[in-house]
């Protein structure tokens, strides 16, 4: 799965939890808070993001995240893992 993939999922989870944001005004450099978002919209849209991917992050992991470019490189890296390992 690509990055743009995975940026549009959360991208799409975003503008589900906060229907006054839409995509143009979505900047990966920016974290979500910058986005008006507050920590439950978060958790959820990563919880979310993580469910339709179907890939778990620590929460460990989540939290030294600092924007959703972050965020992206380390679903990518995850998922991209997933694809790789063998099928048990």
């Amino acid at each position: 799965m690509t990055r743009e993939a995975i940026q549009a999922v959360i991208n799409k989870h975003i503008m589900e939890i906060s229907e006054e944001i839409q995509e143009a005004q979505i900047d990966p450099s920016r974290s979500m808070k910058d986005l008006g978002l507050n920590s439950l919209d978060i958790v959820e849209i990563v919880s979310c993001s993580m469910r339709e991917l179907k890939v778990k992050i620590p929460r460990s992991e989540l939290s030294k995240l600092t924007n959703l470019d972050a965020l992206v490189d380390i679903l990518h890296q995850t998922v991209a893992q997933k694809e790789q390992a063998p099928a048990s």
